[in-house]
């Protein structure tokens, strides 16, 4: 506002009005007085429910230095809505220049314009007499409340605009009336040319000769439009069929989806568990192979010696000066060689001749002779009543050869070569081993504890040759008659090295 404006005493209880298109505040002052003269005025005259849309009554209310003027225009026939005139201020009946802002509202020449607004009667309807109490702060407000309806109804924007947003507005309508009024020109001169222009006259047979083709043209196209509706309509059912079918297939593809998933489960379990069955196959074959390896005789009866004794799980076979070995490792080591070559004698029953029998008891062992006699081999006895003892040992010499004399007729019975076939590294001779006696009775000590050793020696390789040729050796090493002399050649090489370790622990 201006310096004049800033003089005026702003009413408090005024309602602050805004500009609906740029939202700034419009302070309206001096309403009250007006609005107290104009009523005072009506009541004088007796007018009554009179629009307020005219020229010859004035009601001015002081805002932020702008003010609008509403037209005293009709809307016009072509539709374009009445502009707010500015500067309209000079023919109001007052006669007071409007040196600050104001909205100045115009009296309407009927209220069948549609936008007039009828003063409040005393007794609330809208033709009774005016009243001079109607003056005060509830008047001002009704007064303006309807100027700015009235303003709005009759513009295409939102009443109160500020004088801003008025120019931008008018500028803008300007623009839209030289628009219309460009197309009206542009129509009018078409149809000037359209009515200038000469029209060319069918007679009626051309007419007629026009329609019929033009129908014949009609039946044609709608013939073709119910052809292309029963294409169209088969093409639908075919869609719907096509639609069923890919839901269908949807479905089994789903389906589908989830059995493979089963299956790819399942296949990876069946598979793992394959794995672990193929790997513990593996390591049940290896385990397999190590006990086909595996001599049970060899590992059950381990043959060997300790300086000048023969050995048979480490149990001592003999006596010497200077190491009297206890009669209880003595008794114990013929206990295993009698349990060792019982076993193997036993094997090729009924073949092999069992005629002196060996009766192993732990370490008690017993031997007895075809007449049925039994005789004990185990001690303590003495150096010059031993003669059951020493027949007890020569009868286990006997069944010795007579068992490696079978050997030797079964490996002959098998084709093996003369040289290959099984022989006894120490020759056996009545009680003689290699020119040693076994016989304790009369006999040194040293001399009967290297025929034991011997005899042990004879003991193992026969062990070598019933491990080679009979279930407990690996499988492999009897599959065929050809690998046999290959087995023997092992037991002998084996042999020979016993022989000679033998031979070698004897000598000093």
């Amino acid at each position: 506002m201006g310096e004049r404006g800033r003089g005026f005493q702003v009413d408090p209880n005024l309602p602050r009005y805004v500009c609906q298109n740029c939202r700034n505040s419009l302070c309206i002052v001096g309403a009250d007085s007006y609005a107290e003269k104009f009523f005072n005025d009506f009541s004088r005259s007796g007018m009554q429910g009179s629009s307020m849309h005219g020229a010859n009554s004035v009601l001015s209310t002081r805002m932020d230095n702008s003010f609008v003027v509403l037209p005293k225009q009709r809307p016009q026939a072509q539709g374009v809505p009445p502009r707010p005139r500015v500067g309209a201020a000079q023919t109001s009946q007052s006669g007071k220049a409007m040196d600050e802002s104001f909205v100045v509202v115009y009296k309407s020449e009927s209220s069948a314009d549609g936008g007039g607004a009828q003063l409040p009667s005393p007794d609330g309807g809208p033709n009774g007499p005016l009243q001079p109490n109607n003056s005060g702060f509830h008047s001002t407000i009704t007064l303006l409340k309807r100027a700015f309806e009235i303003a709005t109804t009759q513009t295409q924007v939102e009443q109160p605009l500020c004088l801003e947003c008025m120019r931008v507005v008018s500028d803008k309508l300007d623009k839209e009336v030289e628009d219309v009024n460009r197309d009206i020109k542009a129509y009018e001169a078409c149809l000037k040319r359209l009515e200038g222009e000469t029209r060319d006259v069918l007679s009626e047979a051309d007419f007629l000769k026009e329609k019929l083709k033009i129908e014949e043209e009609e039946r044609k196209l709608e013939a073709a439009i119910e052809e292309m509706e029963k294409q169209n309509a088969e093409v639908n059912n075919e869609l719907k069929e096509l639609e069923l079918k890919s839901s269908r297939f949807k479905e089994l593809e789903e389906r589908y989806w989830h059995e493979f998933n089963n299956f790819q489960f399942q296949l990876i379990s069946n598979q793992e568990e394959r794995d672990a069955i193929l790997s513990k196959i593996e390591v049940s074959q290896a385990h397999l192979e190590l006990l086909k390896r595996t001599n049970v005789l060899n590992d059950a009866f381990p043959i060997w010696h300790d300086g000048e004794f023969g050995t048979i799980n480490n149990f001592r076979l003999g006596r010497l000066p200077k190491i009297p070995v206890e009669w209880d490792e003595i008794n114990a080591a013929w206990g295993q060689a009698c349990l060792l070559l019982h076993t193997m004698c036993q094997y090729f029953r009924p073949r092999f001749q069992y005629r002196i029998k060996i009766l192993p008891m732990g370490s008690y062992p017993r031997i007895m002779d075809n007449n049925n006699n039994t005789y004990e081999l185990f001690g303590p006895v003495n150096l010059f009543w031993s003669t059951r003892y020493d027949k007890a040992m020569t009868l286990f010499l006997t069944c010795l050869k007579d068992f490696a004399e079978f050997a030797n007729s079964k490996d002959q019975e098998n084709n093996i070569p003369p040289e290959k076939c099984f022989k006894l590294p120490y020759k056996i001779e009545n009680d003689k081993v290699e020119s040693y006696s076994i016989t304790q009775s009369f006999n040194k000590q040293e001399n009967w504890t290297k025929a034991l050793k011997y005899t042990l020696c004879n003991l193992k390789w026969a062990l070598y040759w019933f491990v080679g040729n009979t279930n407990f050796q690996p499988l492999s090493a009897v599959s065929s008659h050809a690998e046999v002399p290959g087995v023997s050649s092992l037991y002998t090489r084996r042999g020979t090295d016993s022989k000679s370790e033998f031979r070698n622990s004897s000598n000093p």
